[in-house]
C-alpha cells in the first residue's frame, strides 16, 4: 500500500492598504483564488498538478492565517500559485507563507505561535489607544477557541 505524503502550509494574507482591515473570506473563496492563480501562471497543467490534493483545511477570519495542504511532490506549485495570488474577490492580498511542513501537527503548532504572536499585537494596539483595555476578553477568548479549532485538525 502506498502512502500519500502531503505538505502542510500556513499562509497569512495581509492588506497592501495598512489604512484598511481586510475582509474576512471564506476556505473556499481561497481555494477558488488559489485554482485561478494556478490556472492563470501555470496553465491547466499547473492546476492538473495540484488540484487533485489541494484543500483549505483551516481558516481565521480574525487573523486571516490559513493552512494548505497540497501533495509533497506539488508542493512548488502549490507554493509559487499562493505567492502569485494577488487578489480574492477582487479584494487586493499579500499572502506570506510563514511555515511549510510535512506533518499537519508542526503546523499546528506553527499557527498556535503565531496567533499567539498576533494577538499580542492586537493587545498593544488596544492597549496604546484605549487604555481601560477593552477587547483583551475577546482576544483572550479568540486564542483559547482558536487554539482548540488547530488542535482538531486532523489529516
Amino acid at each position: 500500500m502506498v502512502r500519500i505524503k502531503n505538505r502542510w502550509m500556513l499562509v497569512e494574507f495581509l492588506n497592501p492598504d495598512l489604512n484598511e482591515v481586510l475582509v474576512p473570506f471564506s476556505a473556499s473563496k481561497i481555494y477558488h483564488a488559489i485554482k485561478d492563480s494556478a490556472i492563470h501562471n501555470f496553465g491547466d497543467a499547473g492546476w492538473g498538478t495540484i488540484g487533485v490534493s489541494l484543500s483549505v483545511k483551516y481558516y481565521s477570519t480574525t487573523t486571516n492565517l490559513c493552512i494548505i495542504r497540497v501533495g509533497r511532490d506539488h508542493l512548488p506549485v502549490a507554493r509559487a500559485a499562493v505567492t502569485l495570488l494577488t487578489a480574492i474577490e477582487a479584494k487586493p492580498v499579500i499572502p506570506v507563507v510563514h511555515h511549510c511542513s510535512g506533518t499537519i501537527k508542526k503546523t499546528q503548532q506553527a499557527a498556535i505561535e503565531y496567533n499567539r504572536v498576533v494577538v499580542a499585537r492586537f493587545r498593544s494596539r488596544t492597549y496604546n489607544t484605549d487604555s481601560r483595555g477593552t477587547n483583551v476578553g475577546h482576544l483572550d477568548d479568540y486564542l483559547e477557541t482558536s487554539t482548540k479549532e488547530l488542535e482538531q485538525l486532523q489529516d
